[in-house]
């Protein structure tokens, strides 16, 4: 298979090719390889690279589940693997085993993944940008390398955006699946809260607002992996509704009636959003009415954003605290300054300082933050928003440096729509449908409902065909 053969195609179309004897899975990991070599040093976006290993493994694979034996990659996350270790983006963190799988590795293998590396990430997948120290340099973006990839999945979404795999694993917990989709011109959906399970070993990350899932460049392929990987797991403390059918079915089929689209054009706080941002909006806007829906201006959610931010910082700083503490122990020795980034270490000092009330405290906020929003939203089946309120940041401008409350809130006025919906833990996705005359994605979000991946998917479906994406290539950084 030639190398503009295996870029052109998408993980549904390989699978097809692997059912009609076209190909094999051993062929299509050699394509993978292939590019992850001229690719991946470029962008350094992956880690931890198993290639001989991955090519014997798709050598001997049985065609199985939807996707059949293509080629995937795993993030540099919690995501527990068996063939893979762990950083988490982090000097003190390099190197974690496991004994065991994630349950949803295990999902993504039954589904014909086939894993052959991890991605890059922010250090424990705490920053907008992935320009971890321990990766030794920033993943660059393939669409413009001045620009940030993205983050935390940024990894991920580079290695789409450069055609490395068709689709990759990437995971949320306040915009590190939609941001990076956004920053690299992929779609990308966070799932509702319980739809993907994270277990064995955990039963929620960050006070349940992180969700695992997928970065894609078509939404089928992105409806066919969540069909593969949702479903409730035994003992987990949340459960998102259950499917109303296959989320591959709702994207073919699409809607009965027309839907009513809510869209937000300015953030809490008065929260500036760039021109770019709202020409993009009211063009996706106009979009949805041309496919017959309707589409009016609703009010924000009632809710104190500040105090939002506040809730959100105050658990990722707790959990540094866990898990650095935890981390040092098994070392047997006290981190060190030069073992995490700036922020990391004044966050990890933040977190000393907090008690369990304010722990609860931020919890309840999540769930409050839950109710505003579909109060919000109680009208109207969808929101639109913009997924950033300016292009894509420069590499630089948002690494993890300074003290932790300030980057905190730096991040907030530029991801303003996208950890509310963590807390509140309903579905969003990012759709790349526009691009500046340079070339740069300004990404739109929708938000559907607490379990309702089903109406996102399918009005995603109909946007990308109404303006396709997949088809712009990527550029390599000099």
């Amino acid at each position: 298979m030639q190398r503009d053969e295996y870029t052109a195609l998408d993980g549904l179309a390989m699978a097809a090719m692997l059912d009609n004897k076209q190909t094999t899975s051993a062929e299509l990991m050699a394509g993978a390889i292939e590019q992850a070599k001229i690719w991946g040093p470029a962008l350094n976006a992956l880690r931890y690279e198993r290639y001989e290993e991955s090519q014997a493994l798709a050598a001997s694979w049985q065609p199985t589940g939807v996707f059949r034996g293509i080629p995937f990659l795993l993030k540099d996350s919690s995501m527990a693997s068996k063939r893979f270790p762990s950083s988490f983006g982090s000097k003190l963190f390099t190197d974690i085993s496991a004994g065991y799988n994630g349950t949803a590795v295990d999902r993504f293998e039954a589904a014909g993944l086939i894993p052959f590396a991890r991605t890059t990430v922010s250090e424990l997948c705490m920053g907008p940008s992935t320009e971890a120290l321990n990766n030794k340099g920033p993943t660059l973006n393939p669409r413009h390398a001045t620009l940030s990839v993205g983050g935390s999945s940024g990894g991920a979404a580079a290695a789409v955006a450069a055609r490395i795999v068709p689709i990759a694993h990437g995971s949320d917990g306040g915009g590190s699946i939609r941001i990076p989709a956004a920053c690299c011109g992929v779609y990308g959906l966070k799932p509702s809260r319980g739809r993907v399970p994270i277990g064995p070993a955990r039963g929620e990350g960050w006070g349940g607002m992180a969700s695992d899932g997928v970065l894609s460049m078509t939404v089928r392929d992105t409806a066919a992996a969540m069909d593969a990987i949702s479903g409730y797991e035994a003992g987990a403390p949340y459960a998102a509704p259950p499917k109303n059918g296959s989320y591959l079915d709702a994207i073919k089929t699409g809607f009965a009636k027309p839907l009513k689209i809510g869209i937000w054009r300015a953030g809490w706080n008065g929260i500036g959003i760039v021109p770019e941002c709202l020409e993009a909006l009211e063009k996706t806007a106009q979009l949805c009415r041309d496919l017959g829906h309707e589409v009016v201006d609703i009010a924000l959610a009632d809710i104190d954003y500040d105090a939002y931010v506040r809730a959100h910082g105050t658990v990722l700083a707790t959990n540094i605290v866990l898990s650095v503490d935890a981390r040092a122990k098994v070392l047997g020795r006290a981190w060190r300054d030069d073992d995490l980034e700036e922020v990391i270490r004044d966050g990890y000092e933040v977190g000393k300082t907090l008690g369990a009330g304010q722990y609860v405290d931020a919890i309840n906020r999540f769930h409050a933050t839950g109710r505003a929003i579909e109060q919000a939203m109680a009208d109207v089946d969808l929101i639109l928003t913009p997924t950033l309120t300016t292009l894509p940041a420069r590499k630089g401008e948002l690494a993890l440096q300074g003290k932790f409350w300030d980057f905190r809130f730096k991040v907030a006025r530029y991801a303003t729509f996208l950890a509310v919906i963590n807390g509140s833990g309903q579905p969003a996705a990012s759709l790349p449908l526009h691009w500046t005359a340079e070339g740069i994605p300004v990404a739109t979000q929708l938000i559907g409902h607490f379990g309702r991946e089903d109406q996102i998917l399918a009005l995603s479906a109909q946007l990308e065909q109404a303006a396709p994406w997949a088809q712009r290539a990527p550029v390599m950084p000099a």
